[in-house]
């Protein structure tokens, strides 16, 4: 079989290769009802390898997942982001190397496609928040100490939460930043479970993309943070959490649109499939 091998010398010899995980990828996924051992199957045997994985300049990747009990904590009750927001109870997240996005995504346009094809797509869910990112900044609890941004998706991190923001207009989304990096979660962050967080800005999907993933919205004004925990999100929520809908709407800059506590799966097996309706 021709593989064109030589090509890859070619390309490894130019371009960025550093480890920074300048961007990433997010997708919150609803399997349909009746199939939800069926799509955790597919994925973790077969697509969080040949989707991502095996795709050059994604260096990292961890699935995480929402039983029932966890789902039910999420806030707001209405949500831009979910419909309702306990849907997408399977959330997957992924590093790519920073300068790497446009190559990146030539590759995986090209390789779903191909899947597709081959009849290897499961069809029966539903992608309820699925985006490309830049990344922007990552605050941590405690200073240099501790893991990096880079190790976040390989250290064993207990929890995970999603956490959604609109700035109140585009022209507002930098103070927005500058407000929750800054003054917000060095605050929450403190003396806390949490690690840190990433932050993270949506960019637009290509118009090439496959049809059943729809394209972003927000890119002028959406923020994704990511709270990587030490502890069950279920015994920190209160008071971590606690009023983080009421401070984003206080600081005048923006709305949260989500806020959704996950833990990691246990690769390989169909642990918490039964726990999640």
């Amino acid at each position: 079989m021709d593989t064109r091998s030589d090509l890859y010398a070619e390309l490894a010899a130019v371009g960025p290769y550093g480890v920074r995980p300048g961007h990433a990828l997010i997708t919150m996924v609803e399997p349909h009802p009746g199939h939800e051992y069926a799509y955790n199957r597919w994925y973790e045997d077969d697509h969080y390898y040949s989707g991502a994985m095996a795709m050059p300049w994604m260096h990292a990747g961890r699935r995480w997942v929402a039983t029932r009990d966890l789902q039910e904590l999420r806030v707001p009750e209405k949500s831009a982001v979910a419909r309702p927001v306990t849907a997408g109870c399977y959330l997957s997240t992924y590093w790519i190397t920073e300068g790497r996005h446009a190559d990146h995504m030539k590759w995986t346009v090209a390789i779903n496609k191909r899947l597709n094809r081959d009849a290897r797509v499961y069809r029966d869910r539903t992608h309820v928040f699925t985006a490309f990112q830049d990344h922007v900044t990552t605050v941590y609890r405690d200073g240099a100490a501790g893991p990096r941004d880079v190790h976040a998706l390989d250290h064993p991190y207990t929890g995970l939460v999603l956490q959604v923001v609109d700035a109140a207009s585009a022209g507002q989304l930098d103070e927005l930043t500058d407000w929750l990096t800054a003054r917000h979660l060095p605050k929450r962050l403190a003396g806390s479970p949490a690690a840190m967080v990433t932050v993270f800005r949506p960019v637009p999907l290509p118009g090439d993309r496959m049809t059943y993933v729809k394209q972003v919205e927000g890119v002028d004004t959406r923020l994704t943070l990511l709270w990587f925990l030490e502890s069950d999100p279920r015994q920190c929520w209160e008071p971590l959490f606690t009023g983080v809908d009421e401070a984003v709407s206080e600081s005048g800059l923006g709305r949260l649109e989500l806020l959704a506590p996950f833990i990691p799966t246990v690769p390989g097996t169909d642990t918490y499939v039964d726990r999640l309706r």
